[in-house]
């Protein structure tokens, strides 16, 4: 190698890192705002996620027939992902409505809001039919 090409290798060399360094940059700054964000139109489907993960073990009927409000608000805001909010109402056969309190974790703030209806029942002998509505909503920043 001649003495006059080291300059040469050595600025490719640097090229070379900073191309990878800024790529690399540049990837992560995406993987990162793109794994916690909920958009609008997913809303719903996380809600009807929610209630089936809570259901699937039983304890969103153990919750309803308890009474347990608060328990059962804090089990849905731990299920929820981050930045969404949610307001629910429980409902009996008859529709009377069962939760005297507001069940929820804060207040809209974006007209973006999502439904969610759940029909829930008791696994025990006598048989109990609850409907969960559910509204989703962005917390905007």
């Amino acid at each position: 190698m001649r003495r006059g090409d080291r300059g040469q290798i050595r600025i490719i060399e640097a090229f070379l890192a900073v191309v990878v360094i800024f790529s690399s940059l540049a990837i992560s700054t995406n993987l990162t705002m793109t794994s916690h964000s909920v958009k609008r139109t997913d809303l719903e489907s996380v809600g009807l996620q929610v209630m089936l993960k809570l259901d699937s073990e039983g304890k969103l009927a153990n919750y309803v027939v308890s009474g347990d409000w608060s328990v059962l608000g804090k089990a849905i805001a731990l299920v929820l992902p981050e930045g969404v909010c949610f307001n629910l109402s429980v409902y009996d056969n008859q529709l009377q409505r069962l939760n005297p309190d507001s069940i929820s974790n804060g207040s809209f703030t974006s007209e973006d809001v999502a439904f969610v209806e759940y029909i829930c029942t008791t696994r025990t002998s006598v048989f109990q039919c609850y409907i969960l509505r559910l509204q989703l909503g962005l917390v905007v920043s």
